[in-house]
């Protein structure tokens, strides 16, 4: 995709967006993708020879492949939306094997599905895709709905059907946040005892996040914050929602704060709200994927790669985008990951 296209995709915000420059936290202080990311980020680290060769999988895979960014495909809506409301749109994807063939076909680095569908596929696809096993999931048959994460895998299942990588949701702010604390650090020291990188879906769920009209779960401090309890219990790469405001803790009135999270290493402008998540990143030592977010219809594309441009100019490493994949047509599902995985391919978009 050239520059152009992309200009055209992205209309008004164009020029905002590719043009900006951070004035908040230099690139020059970050650690940022490259081929040689896991030289430089996890070889030094505690991590043992075979999560390296598992990272390696996952970075070396489809188009993005070598480049240090990834663009992985997540289906788990099954569970989190209920199967029914996340395929009616496509029924196809009620069988996972077009899921798998969709992350291929669609040049993605890894798909990221549930333990049931991918077990009924690992000895022909796993060889052929890197697997991530989704191992907690909430599930919205318990009334009232809350917030919860539930362990439907072990460690070792994902292990035995030949995963690359785990990943799980820490709802951080809910009322069993703890729980899930424990549970998910238990499970990332065990898949990197056996060789299997971690990916945490890092979210916030409180009611209490919504304050005076304003929702501030994907508040620029309160999910920097999710991220960096995320780094500490070794997730190899961090999943969270595009920023959208700022100010939680204040809002909310909890927590701790400083000044200068908000007037230096912040500002309102997009990009600069999402370089402050991953600042929370070990300053990029662990990488910082985006997601996609719910499908709208005709803006997906816009919306697809201007979540990915975002990103890459706020030297996050990747996209994880399903709903705006899957639920249309495969055909059109292909051109919309490849038109995300061409933002980072494209040497016209820079770091800000």
């Amino acid at each position: 995709m050239s520059l152009a296209k992309i200009e055209e995709i992205l209309g008004k915000e164009a020029e905002n967006l590719l043009n900006h420059q951070c004035k908040t936290v230099p690139k020059s202080q970050l650690h940022l993708p490259g081929p040689d990311s896991i030289d430089r980020m996890f070889v030094p680290s505690n991590r043992n020879p075979q999560v390296l060769r598992s990272l390696a999988a996952l970075h070396n895979a489809g188009r993005l492949g070598g480049t240090g960014y990834v663009s992985i495909l997540p289906v788990d809506q099954g569970i989190e939306h209920t199967a029914g409301a996340s395929f009616a749109p496509n029924p196809v994807y009620f069988d996972p094997e077009n899921i798998v063939k969709l992350a291929i076909e669609g040049g993605c680095n890894a798909v990221a599905s549930t333990v049931g569908g991918l077990a009924l596929l690992s000895r022909k696809w796993a060889h052929k895709i890197p697997f991530v096993v989704k191992i907690n999931h909430n599930e919205l048959m318990t009334y009232p709905n809350k917030y919860d994460q539930i362990m439907y895998a072990s460690v070792e299942d994902a292990w035995n059907l030949g995963a690359a990588a785990i990943g799980a949701t820490i709802y951080f702010g809910s009322e069993d946040s703890n729980r899930q604390l424990i549970e998910v650090a238990q499970a990332f020291e065990r898949a990197h005892e056996l060789g299997m990188a971690t990916i945490l879906w890092c979210y916030t769920r409180n009611e209490g996040f919504k304050k005076d009209g304003t929702d501030y779960h994907t508040a620029a401090d309160l999910t920097g914050q999710a991220n960096h309890l995320g780094v500490t219990i070794q997730a190899d790469i961090i999943k969270q929602k595009l920023p959208e405001n700022n100010g939680g803790f204040k809002a909310i009135g909890f927590g701790k704060t400083h000044p200068d999270m908000y007037n230096k290493l912040s500002s309102d402008h997009p990009i600069d709200l999402t370089r402050y998540q991953l600042v929370n990143c070990y300053m990029g030592r662990i990488g910082l994927i985006n997601s996609g977010g719910a499908s709208a219809g005709s803006s997906d594309l816009k919306d697809a790669v201007r979540t990915a441009l975002i990103n890459k100019r706020a030297g996050g490493m990747g996209l994880i985008s399903g709903r705006k994949a899957f639920q249309r047509p495969m055909k059109e599902g292909i051109e919309l990951l490849q038109a995300i995985q061409d933002v980072y391919l494209s040497q016209e978009v820079t770091i800000a």
